[in-house]
């Protein structure tokens, strides 16, 4: 994209420094990622609202859940790509490849449903990621049936957890036109492109 028709943010992402009580919330984020997001630059605004996400976030992220966080970050993907979030797309895809999913299985999950890397269970949970990425919400009685014969209802809860979560920062990012950085910017031209993904109004 020619940097002269290169989008204006709708609410630009203010620097970490703008909430010193937060210094404590960015710097767990960029131990973690490498860099702050944009999207928390942004809601920063309303401190209450990124300390309350943090906590949730924190929660559906925690390592000792019974569902691993790598495929819950593909289980993220695949619900954010139903939704259309490209922000989150690049994000979660990225984040997935830090955490050691292979670039095969990455590559595989645009065909979960037939590829041999992924288990009669994963392809339940993503079934049900996809269907309840999209609006109207499309999970039926029989994709959840599907779900119970692989999972706890603990286990559930969680997956349904990450869902939610990406329902919250689909409506964010893709509202709001987050700028995407740098990281989650480069994987995406180098693994998603060829499938059709493009930052489009989140480019920076």
């Amino acid at each position: 994209m020619d940097q002269r028709t290169l989008p204006t943010p709708r609410l630009a992402p203010l620097p970490p420094e703008h909430t010193p009580e937060l210094a404590a919330h960015f710097a767990a984020s960029k131990r973690t990622m490498g860099f702050v997001p944009n999207s928390h630059l942004i809601m920063q605004r309303k401190p209450a609202i990124l300390k309350a996400f943090g906590d949730l976030a924190r929660a559906i992220w925690d390592p000792a859940g019974e569902v691993g966080v790598p495929f819950k970050r593909l289980i993220a993907h695949v619900a954010s790509r139903s939704a259309g979030c490209q922000y989150c797309m690049a994000h979660t895809a990225e984040r997935a490849a830090d955490l050691g999913v292979s670039e095969e299985k990455l590559e595989a999950l645009w065909d979960y449903q037939t590829s041999p890397l992924y288990t009669p269970a994963e392809r339940a949970a993503l079934d049900v990621a996809v269907a309840a990425g999209c609006v109207p919400n499309a999970v039926t009685d029989a994709m959840f049936d599907e779900l119970k014969r692989h999972y706890g209802e603990e286990e559930i809860v969680e997956i349904v957890a990450v869902i939610s979560l990406f329902g919250f920062l689909n409506r964010w990012n893709d509202t709001l036109a987050t700028p995407l950085e740098e990281a989650p910017t480069a994987y995406g031209e180098a693994h998603l492109a060829t499938h059709g993904w493009d930052a489009g109004k989140h480019r920076r």
